[in-house]
């Protein structure tokens, strides 16, 4: 038995232990090696997922799915991987829905205004939901506090989450307003270079804007640090995460990425990031997403060509990145609607020469993060309705499979509660604090 192991089982509470009203996992007095029965693992799982304040940090959403009229998040969707029937059968306690517009190559005017609008409504949808649709289940929260008070009343815990500063524009001013809406993070880039900062895009050409961050993003970066925003660094470079760090008065986090060691892809973070982020407090959540779980060279380019075809089927001709964008963008709503869908289909699919990720594979990354920099910088997020999922956690109501792979692999309750939550509502009342100062 290794010495992780024995540490983690002395950890455990004997209270706890001996209180416990159903057969937990411990070590085998004779072998020492962990009990692996499975009725064990899930009844321990089940219980630590009533328990714990578990939250997914990166929840993709489209506005349809929150109107006052037919279907919508309260009851449970065909289509989507979450709404809040989901969520309360797999017993997960909250997630950042996500204000998410893509990157374009209109750096003006007319692109932030259109961006602004696009977020404008995502915005309006989240607190639809919980102002009118479902209040009794469902409640926004703002703090750290408004988190822990909000699960103790039995409903779910919804944090808004900004993917892409793009909506900013060039008005920094829109930042407080972004906040005061309830955004509680933000990454200064997505797929593409923004105003703000340049994508992990650039690896794939060579191509940067800035060399990081731009003028304006670091002045922004310093308007989160006082409004008390978490800086996300998910989806900007490696050269503007690392001046992130450098230039934060508080922790940040990674909002929905990888261990680059296990899969090499740019999206996930290299040990030269993650010895950064532990310097600076912050944490990552690691994120189940198949191509960033498990690398495939062979199965991305089986969905490059698929997703070709599809283009191809819409009369999209463009080629680069950007103009490909705005193709989707000029198609009218109802087209562009099902260009989208269809494509997240192609992103979700399994190929012949892909087996799929599972939620072994995904917490594989837990580990050997947890193993680089410690227990208190780790979280979870899925990127569900946005491409993610792996076999075995394929939409919120299986999230208690999840839990169970920490169980089995040894981790104690206040490990479980750490990496579900904890170390998250950790960066974020750091994050107040500096904000109040």
């Amino acid at each position: 038995m290794c010495a992780l192991q024995v540490r983690r089982a002395l950890a455990r509470p004997l209270g706890a232990l001996l209180a416990s009203a159903f057969p937990i996992l411990s070590l085998d007095a004779q072998s020492g090696k962990p009990v692996t029965d499975e009725a064990a693992v899930m009844a321990m799982a089940r219980a630590l997922q009533a328990k714990v304040l578990s939250i997914d940090t990166h929840v993709d959403i489209s506005p349809a799915n929150f109107t006052e009229t037919g279907p919508n998040y309260t009851s449970k969707l065909p289509r989507t991987q979450v709404d809040l029937v989901k969520m309360e059968e797999g017993g997960l306690a909250g997630a950042f829905l996500i204000v998410y517009v893509g990157q374009t190559a209109n750096l003006n005017a007319e692109g932030y205004a259109r961006a602004h609008e696009q977020a404008i409504e995502k915005f309006e949808a989240i607190h639809r939901l919980t102002e009118k649709l479902a209040p009794a289940r469902a409640e926004i929260a703002y703090t750290a506090a408004d988190a822990r008070r909000i699960h103790k009343a039995g409903k779910r815990v919804i944090f808004i989450g900004v993917e892409n500063g793009f909506p900013i524009g060039s008005d920094i001013t829109n930042v407080k307003k972004f906040h005061d809406l309830g955004g509680r993070y933000m990454s200064l880039a997505h797929n593409g270079h923004s105003q703000l900062s340049d994508s992990n895009t650039g690896e794939r050409d060579g191509v940067w804007l800035h060399n990081g961050l731009s003028p304006l993003g670091r002045q922004v970066i310093a308007e989160m640090n006082r409004l008390g925003m978490m800086i996300d660094v998910s989806h900007p470079s490696k050269a503007s995460m690392l001046q992130t760090v450098a230039l934060s008065k508080a922790p940040i986090i990674a909002s929905h990425s990888g261990a680059r060691a296990l899969c090499g892809h740019s999206r996930n973070m290299d040990d030269e990031q993650l010895d950064a982020l532990k310097k600076n407090g912050g944490v990552i959540q690691l994120v189940a997403f198949n191509s960033y779980t498990k690398c495939n060279a062979r199965r991305d380019a089986e969905r490059e060509a698929a997703i070709a075809e599809l283009r191809k089927q819409y009369g999209i001709t463009a080629t680069s990145r950007v103009e490909v964008q705005r193709a989707i963008e000029a198609l009218p709503n109802d087209k562009r609607n099902a260009y989208l869908a269809a494509q997240e289909d192609i992103t979700a699919r399994r190929y012949p020469s892909d087996p799929p990720a599972t939620v072994k594979d995904f917490v594989d990354h837990i580990d050997y993060v947890v193993k680089r920099i410690g227990i208190d910088h780790v979280g979870i997020s899925s990127d569900f309705d946005g491409g993610g999922g792996v076999e075995g956690w394929r939409s919120a109501s299986e999230t208690v499979n999840v839990t169970a792979e920490l169980v089995r692999r040894g981790y104690t309750e206040a490990e479980i509660a750490k990496i579900w939550g904890g170390n998250l509502l950790r960066v974020m009342e750091q994050v107040e604090k500096v904000a109040g100062k």
